[in-house]
């Protein structure tokens, strides 16, 4: 999550992770025929947050990696390509920088022509410069390996299973560290072809649980119903509303917001890092060995009725306030 300088002395807090790893949650208890291999989750999100990866600097060999191995998860799962290919080259960057774009058609004659974006951004900062034990590489499994792992179970859900009737625009997002790049790219290309855009979900920062009454909050709670029809579909506490992504604008911090720029739809970010549980923000220690994978399965199983509901609405019901 790109997020301003002064945050971060609230982001140095103490750590408060649990160690239980599916924080007393269970699995989603709607009736789905589908469980996330935890196994999936920790490959993927083992892989992105690898110091191979050198910790995915927009325009980097690293990030280079990552993009060829997001791209064959939407092959290995029969998601296509949007566009001629899964990359959408940035035309805002002086790097060759590239958004991973894929569909899944959505299997109702009429609403597939309507489209739900689920989104992550998988870059992150690189090597930094205050090294902790010669360790400079700022591996970004929190921020954002584990979003982005997050949302790719959710699309294999609806590639395997083909259950939703409007279509799905998979989206990998780059440059979100420099500014929100790739997301500002890619709304301005689909705003300019009359793409047909119902709403949009992020995913942002889902390592770690919190101890909450609700699983994850939303960013700009207020702005639409968005919350509401979430906690709806899923029949739990999915989603609430957590004060200082207000009083930090987090909003705005995120690629959603391009969307609602672009579009003026409900377009928000779900997230779990509330500056109470988690201390490595844009930091060498934010690794693999503090992420809590059950838990990033236990949600993306939570959130998939969520994805689904909003895919199978007759009518918009997702609204703007």
């Amino acid at each position: 999550m790109r997020k301003t300088l002064y945050l971060l002395p609230f982001l140095l807090l103490a750590c408060a992770t649990s160690n239980t790893k599916n924080n007393g949650k269970e699995a989603s208890t709607t009736a789905l025929p589908y469980e996330v291999k935890q196994q999936d989750v920790v490959n993927t999100l083992q892989y992105l947050s690898s110091d191979e990866l050198e910790g995915r600097d927009s325009g980097s060999k690293g990030i280079e990696k990552a993009a060829v191995y997001l791209e064959n998860l939407l092959k290995e799962n029969k998601i296509k390509p949007y566009f001629k290919t899964y990359r959408d080259t940035l035309g805002n960057y002086h790097k060759p920088a590239f958004n991973i774009v894929g569909v899944i058609e959505g299997n109702d004659p009429k609403l597939k022509n309507e489209f739900v974006i689920i989104g992550a951004h998988y870059d992150h900062i690189g090597r930094v410069s205050t090294a902790v034990n010669g360790d400079d590489i700022a591996n970004g499994a929190n921020d954002n390996a584990s979003g982005t792992t997050v949302m790719s179970e959710v699309a294999k859900y609806f590639a395997k299973n083909k259950t939703n009737k409007r279509s799905i625009l998979v989206v990998f997002f780059s440059g979100e560290e420099k500014g929100l790049l790739g997301s500002y790219h890619l709304a301005k290309k689909l705003k300019g072809q009359n793409f047909n855009l119902y709403t949009m979900l992020n995913f942002e920062m889902l390592g770690v649980p919190m101890k909450r009454e609700f699983s994850s909050y939303i960013t700009g709670f207020g702005k639409s119903n968005m919350s509401e029809k979430i906690n709806e579909y899923t029949n739990k506490k999915t989603v609430g509303f957590l004060e200082i992504e207000l009083q930090y604008r987090l909003f705005m911090a995120s690629d959603n917001y391009p969307f609602f720029v672009e579009f003026n739809v409900p377009a928000q970010t779900v997230c779990t890092f509330d500056f109470e549980n988690y201390s490595y923000y844009h930091h060498p220690l934010d690794e693999f060995k503090l992420m809590d994978t059950a838990h990033m399965k236990a949600y993306a199983e939570e959130i998939i009725p969520a994805v689904l509901g909003m895919t199978n609405s007759k009518g918009h019901e997702i609204k703007l306030n």
